[in-house]
């Protein structure tokens, strides 16, 4: 078998929005591996438009809440998806007992590539253990899947992940920004205060502060991303901030695809780390983020670029050092002080505001 020979490759993921989005750069580098070859991808139903005009995946298999908690629809599903197509190379990104059934359907498939677990022994023709090093990023985890396809042809890596909006929905939203009252002359800033993990939250008067500074020395305009049962904390912080005209929560990004038009519109991003920086990076959005304890900044920070930073409890007190004084998660989290944030953030304002003072 060679490079010539592989025609259809199936990548699994699943899961959050934050590692499908990361697992871009993986397709993406496939692609550049194979350029004849068809990337087909396995998703949850929800997050799946994010990936609808990516040019590097050529066909989304969607599978719903009632398929992955129904055994025998989630089966039948998987049985059909790889035996209509004859896949070369199977990649399972998770490898659990479930997403195992891709390859176990599929003996024939001559590259079955994911996780060393004590269940993927027989099943896979290639186990890795890609996510020990917690040094490297998840970027650069993802891309050690690829590894054992090198026999086949030189691997061409790209650790850039990307996502694409098209021109009509950009328009179009930035014509409902406008009727929402953003001045498009102003900086305009997008800032998650809250997250649908509560422990991932910063804590609420510090971020307060934070909003303060920014509006006071930037002028920024500030809208306030939330989904669902978040709106009413994202609500309660407006209220708090005294109602402030620079704070926008009626500019409602209600999909995602919606939500990456907003931020192409944006001129920064900032708040707590999770899915929407990802999708921010994704976009080339400049971002500061806070990281929580317990989510490492080296891996769910991707790249070496001054235009992506945040801010973790490790950057100043090493996690052993913590452990080793018994802290507890509040404790750590405390580390994250509004003035350490305020040193790292504003730098950033400073040149990228900056860069959208002189584009106007």
């Amino acid at each position: 078998m060679n490079k010539t020979d592989v025609k259809h490759i199936l990548v699994i993921r699943f899961r959050r929005v934050g590692d499908s989005v990361l697992s871009t750069a993986l397709c993406s580098s496939l692609k550049q591996t194979f350029p004849a070859a068809r990337i087909d991808f396995v998703i949850n139903k929800g997050i799946h438009t994010l990936y609808e005009n990516h040019p590097d995946i050529d066909r989304l298999f969607i599978f719903d809440d009632r398929e992955n908690h129904s055994m025998p629809l989630y089966l039948k599903k998987v049985w059909r998806i790889v035996h209509d197509t004859h896949y070369d190379v199977i990649i399972d990104m998770r490898t659990t007992f479930k997403t195992l059934f891709f390859s176990l359907f599929s003996l024939h498939t001559p590259f079955r590539i994911g996780r060393r677990k004590p269940y993927s022994a027989g099943i896979l023709t290639h186990r890795l253990d890609h996510l020990v090093d917690t040094s490297v990023d998840r970027v650069r985890q993802n891309l050690l899947l690829m590894e054992p396809l090198a026999a086949l042809a030189p691997l061409h890596r790209t650790e850039v992940f990307r996502l694409y909006v098209t021109d009509e929905r950009r328009e179009r939203f930035r014509c409902y920004m406008e009727q929402q009252g953003i001045d498009f002359s102003r900086p305009v800033v997008m800032a998650t205060v809250t997250a649908r993990l509560v422990y991932k939250v910063w804590d609420k008067e510090r971020m307060k502060e934070i909003l303060r500074r920014m509006i006071a020395d930037f002028d920024t305009q500030i809208i306030f991303n939330f989904a669902g049962a978040e709106r009413e904390m994202a609500l309660q912080y407006q209220h708090e901030l005294g109602d402030d005209p620079h704070i926008f929560t009626q500019v409602e990004a209600r999909s995602l695809p919606d939500l990456c038009a907003l931020l192409t519109h944006c001129d920064f991003f900032f708040g707590n780390e999770g899915g929407p920086r990802h999708i921010a990076q994704a976009l080339g959005i400049p971002s500061y983020a806070i990281f929580p304890p317990n989510i490492w900044k080296g891996v769910w920070l991707p790249g070496r670029d001054d235009r992506y930073q945040g801010i973790s409890p490790d950057d100043f007190m090493p996690y052993a050092e913590q452990k080793a004084a018994g802290m507890d998660y509040a404790a750590r989290f405390n580390l994250v002080t509004v003035d350490r944030v305020w040193a790292g953030l504003r730098p950033m304002l400073q040149r990228f505001l900056k860069q959208h003072a002189a584009t106007e």
